[in-house]
């Protein structure tokens, strides 16, 4: 108790001594404060005694207690009567103690009501208060905030919403900024009026005669940034998937062809698209090429880049792009490899549909998520259709033909699964030299079907015959 007295006196001595102007002016603030430091200390010592004669006799621990620090105490008076007590003792380390004035007489403390009553309300925040008492109490009533159950949006809603920004989504648009470009920190240099007449010429192009499967984006800030997305054509590894790539044109365009990077995700799903983003195109000067393979400054455009990337990159068999190998497109041996490799492929291209989706390329959002939620449930089917064996890139049936199918094979009498004929697109692997599709195909198949029947139901996809396969196979589990 006496260290709480002592606390009491000093800070009775701090507060006189930091603000002279609650003691009747500056003028007087040395006198006042010791008038006043020596009338708390009389009324504290006159309360300890009070409250050690009004104590039992038997206690005592708190007489030594008392007996110490009065002693104590006694030494600090003294100090303090001769005036050598350094303040630096007794002051509190207030970040905001610049925020007072002790030299200006009568300036007033200035107090944040708003600080304090929220303060205030905190400490209330854990009581079971009766009902209207908070309304009654300012400092008890809670800001309105915009995070209520009612201000949420349900789930049909956000897909209404995703279908109608993918609806009046632009194939070709200009945008303020591309933070997130790959060539954005890559300044372009000096440039003149013919490299700006040029390059907007390549803007109306891509604005007329872009394919309705490639989207472009360009920067009116920089007019020398580009990011172009293409879906995979059908019939390909590639079906389906986005693939996106940022382009620069340098202060040579047209003299020199644009530079182009790939968004690979550290994945090589075609020999032309490195998994470090390189492009590996004759038309880009990144492999050598004859005649009209090569940029032509007078007639080479930005749109004929991206068409010869979905045309000839991104093709049915891309294992045969690799220079040297398309002598073995005639033999079985190189077909299969070609097979295997576009099993690959397809996976790569399920990664990369997974990344897009999680982290969606800067002003392509809507696409991404109006895209999977569109062609969530054909992908899915895909997915199955491949992993029963099936060649990755054939067409999948539809649902209805495989009802068809089931009800003519039931009418047959079929007895087994071995009597129904095999399907056109199913390819047999085990054809040659004895190779057959690796099992971990449909490992690594099964796990990305899972993460994408995921991410295609947030997007508000067609799943609901997957998961209701998925559901009916995980009941006997639980089971």
């Amino acid at each position: 108790p006496s260290i709480v007295f002592q606390g009491d006196f000093l800070m009775g001595s701090l507060i006189c001594r930091r603000y002279p102007h609650m003691q009747g002016g500056a003028s007087s603030s040395s006198s006042s404060c010791r008038a006043a430091d020596a009338a708390a200390w009389d009324a504290v010592q006159q309360q300890k005694r009070q409250r050690c004669q009004g104590s039992s006799s038997g206690d005592k621990v708190g007489s030594c207690t008392e007996n110490n620090s009065f002693k104590a105490s006694e030494a600090e008076r003294q100090n303090f009567d001769s005036g050598e007590i350094e303040e630096e003792d007794y002051y509190i380390d207030d970040e905001d103690e610049g925020c007072y004035d002790d030299d200006n007489e009568g300036s007033d403390y200035e107090f944040d009501e708003s600080d304090f009553n929220q303060q205030l309300a905190d400490k209330f925040d854990d009581l079971d208060l009766p009902p209207g008492v908070e309304a009654s109490v300012p400092w008890l009533q809670k800001a309105a905030t915009d995070d209520g159950p009612g201000n949420f949006k349900s789930m049909s809603e956000i897909e209404d919403e995703i279908g109608k920004k993918y609806k009046f989504f632009k194939q070709f648009d200009t945008v303020e900024d591309f933070s997130d470009h790959h060539y954005a920190n890559k300044p372009v240099g000096k440039t003149g009026k013919e490299w700006t007449k040029r390059i907007q010429h390549d803007w109306k192009l891509l604005e007329n005669d872009l394919p309705a499967s490639i989207y472009v984006r360009v920067s009116e800030n920089r007019m020398d940034l580009l990011r172009a997305v293409m879906i995979g054509p059908q019939g390909t590894p590639y079906h389906d998937g986005l693939f996106f790539f940022d382009a620069q044109f340098p202060a040579s365009y047209p003299a020199s062809p644009p530079i182009v990077y790939y968004h690979s995700g550290g994945l090589r799903l075609n020999p032309n698209l490195y998994a470090c983003g390189k492009v590996c195109l004759s038309l880009l000067g990144t492999w050598e090429g004859h005649g009209c393979e090569k940029w032509n400054s007078a007639h080479s455009t930005m749109l004929q880049v991206l068409i010869s990337i979905q045309a000839l990159v991104l093709n049915e068999k891309p294992y045969f792009n690799e220079p040297g190998y398309e002598t073995y497109a005639n033999n079985a041996s190189g077909q299969r490899t070609a097979l295997e490799y576009n099993d690959t492929t397809f996976q790569y291209s399920c990664r990369t549909m997974l990344y897009s989706l999680r982290r969606a390329p800067q002003h392509f959002e809507d696409l991404v998520a109006g895209h999977f939620r569109e062609r969530g449930r054909a992908i899915l089917a895909a997915c199955k259709y491949y992993m029963e064996g099936n060649k990755v890139g054939s067409i999948v049936p539809d649902e209805d033909d495989e009802d068809k199918e089931l009800e003519s094979a039931n009418a047959e009498g079929s007895s087994s699964s071995s009597a129904v004929k095999p399907k056109n697109n199913q390819v047999d692997l085990r054809a040659g030299a004895g190779v057959v599709r690796p099992a971990s195909f449909k490992t690594n198949m099964e796990v990305l079907f899972e993460e994408l029947l995921m991410e295609f139901n947030v997007k508000g996809a067609d799943t609901k015959k997957f998961c209701a396969v998925k559901l009916k196979k995980s009941q006997p589990a639980a089971a």
